[in-house]
């Protein structure tokens, strides 16, 4: 095979499953990748690249830290320093920045945490624990309604931004909306792209979707699973009896906070009441 570079970064993460916001994240910080550029001024990318990220993403699969297995893949020496106090670092700098509406630094410290986290990572040990903490804090009345919005928005936009692509490849197909009612997507957002990490495919419908819309789209896309998320218990019980008959023709899975409360029986819907990393784990025998 041979080793010139013709391959643009969406083909690399194509054949890689690793998102382009995390291949130029790694590329960054650890000089994994070694584009030259086209007369036009594209950055091309060689197999040899190819083999370096998947090299270090099995490094990573194992356990290690993405600076750990970066060097390794590298060939190069394992850095003493790990990765956690920088992570920490990040995320600190993270909530800080949105915390007062900074968001020239808020994009920065996001890019840092890209070059130094996993998918499962960021979602898990960042992004997942500020929104609670924030939701919390507006909940005592220590965090305004704008505080809220911003930081929301902007890291809407960043985790939409790594879900580029993630409809595509050979895995399976899962379909991701909010009930109707329900405004908050984050979770739901985050469940795709930790789904999409274990090889699904994703359609993301977002908050608010009746479940007609939902059962329209499942019965022309065929998915392997329908995930729906609800945070009102109130929402979820609304919608109940629509649930049960769209579970009797396609498999269905309930997440977000509603779906760990109470003990009510919802016939052959798949309670997520866990955190989302762990939840699509769980799913991985699915894909």
């Amino acid at each position: 095979m041979s080793d010139s570079a013709v391959l643009r970064i969406g083909e690399v993460s194509r054949r890689v499953g690793v998102s382009p916001e995390v291949l130029r994240a790694w590329e960054r910080r650890y000089g994994l990748l070694r584009p030259t550029r086209s007369p036009g001024g594209l950055r091309l990318y060689s197999p040899s690249d190819v083999e370096r990220v998947r090299l270090m993403r099995r490094h990573v699969d194992d356990g290690l830290a993405p600076a750990e297995a970066a060097a390794l893949a590298l060939g190069g020496v394992v850095p003493a320093d790990g990765d956690r106090s920088t992570l920490a670092t990040a995320g600190a700098q993270l909530r800080e920045a949105l915390d007062r509406f900074d968001e020239p630094e808020a994009q920065a410290a996001f890019d840092r945490l890209l070059g130094i986290a996993t998918v499962d990572t960021l979602l898990k040990d960042v992004v997942l624990p500020y929104l609670e903490e924030l939701g919390a804090r507006w909940e005592r009345g220590e965090a305004s309604v704008a505080q809220e919005h911003f930081a929301s928005g902007l890291l809407r936009g960043r985790l939409l931004g790594m879900a580029r692509g993630w409809g595509r490849g050979p895995g399976p197909l899962a379909v991701l909306a909010c009930l109707p009612g329900e405004q908050h997507d984050l979770g739901l957002i985050s469940f795709g792209l930790a789904l999409h990490e274990h090889g699904w495919r994703i359609v993301c419908l977002g908050a608010d979707v009746p479940i007609e819309t939902i059962a329209e789209i499942a019965s022309s896309s065929d998915p392997s699973l329908v995930v729906l998320s609800a945070v009102s218990g109130e929402l979820l019980e609304r919608s109940l009896p629509a649930l049960r008959e769209l579970a009797g023709h396609h498999r269905l899975a309930l997440g977000g906070p509603a779906a760990g409360r109470g003990q009510r029986e919802i016939g052959e819907i798949l309670r997520l009441s866990g955190d989302v990393v762990t939840e699509a784990a769980r799913l991985r025998s699915l894909a």
